[in-house]
């Protein structure tokens, strides 16, 4: 699979809330290659301070060459790229990583709590076009802290056409309490697949029910890591019987049963 080190422009910067930040980048080459669930690594700023570049989950690519990141401002790293102004220039490597598999012919059920909601955007984008019969039985469920998580993404949900519930924490969106909460209200076909990305105890929540409801689950596991190519080991993870595999090289998309989830 291709893999391209681009000095992007940056092209468009959106506030979206507080913390909440999307970035697009005119990156051509990764746009052409990259596909849902995959993602790149960014350097923050052109010196070494910070000298490690961040992992991002791609937010949606097109074909006229743009790449665009949704981020939450945690730490400098962030906090630079919040910043950056448009026509400045930044290091992107990708994109990496294993993506999503679609299936065009069953219905899906996406599942985004905070951060996660990133990739689902482009998921749901790519699983719409690939589609050639109804979408009606397909659902997207968002789910945040707050309002200013999942509220200024709506629409841009809504514009593909597939039924979206939003809810928050405190209910000062959509429903109150849990994506999980909506999920296992939800009368989902029997042949569902359901697509997550979230935090872990969301994940581990998400991938136990799909168990017990015999539905097939793919997750795109969040990790920390400093080099996305497998060399540094800091995004290695437990799988049961004492093997681990590596979110940046194995993953970060995997079937929800390859995984051990921490209770």
């Amino acid at each position: 699979m291709p893999q391209y080190q681009e000095k992007t422009i940056v092209t468009r910067v959106e506030h979206l809330s507080d913390e909440n930040v999307r970035l697009t980048l005119k990156a051509p080459q990764i746009a052409s290659a990259c596909k849902p669930g995959q993602f790149v690594m960014i350097r923050a700023a052109l010196g070494k301070d910070p000298l490690l570049r961040r992992p991002f989950s791609i937010h949606q690519a097109d074909s006229s060459g743009h790449i665009q990141v949704y981020f939450k401002i945690v730490g400098r790293g962030t906090d630079l790229l919040a910043h950056l102004k448009v026509g400045e220039e930044v290091s992107v490597l990708g994109p990496l990583g294993k993506a999503f598999t679609i299936d065009k012919d069953r219905p899906v059920c996406l599942v985004g709590g905070g951060l996660g909601i990133a990739p689902m955007l482009y998921l749901a984008k790519e699983i719409s076009r690939s589609k050639t019969g109804s979408t009606n039985g397909d659902l997207v469920i968002l789910g945040g802290r707050t309002k200013g998580e999942v509220e200024p993404v709506m629409a841009d949900f809504d514009e593909i056409g597939i039924r979206t519930l939003a809810t928050t924490d405190d209910g000062s969106y959509g429903t109150k309490g849990f994506v999980t909460e909506l999920l296992k209200s939800s009368d989902l076909p029997a042949n569902t697949q359901v697509y997550a990305c979230g935090p872990e105890p969301m994940m581990g929540a998400v991938s136990l029910w799909c168990e017990e409801q015999k539905l097939a689950c793919q997750v795109s596991v969040e990790s920390v890591m400093a080099c996305g190519m497998g060399a540094c080991l800091g995004c290695s993870r437990p799988v049961g019987d004492g093997k681990y595999v590596h979110v940046c090289l194995d993953g970060p998309v995997f079937d929800a049963r390859e995984l051990k989830w921490n209770s």
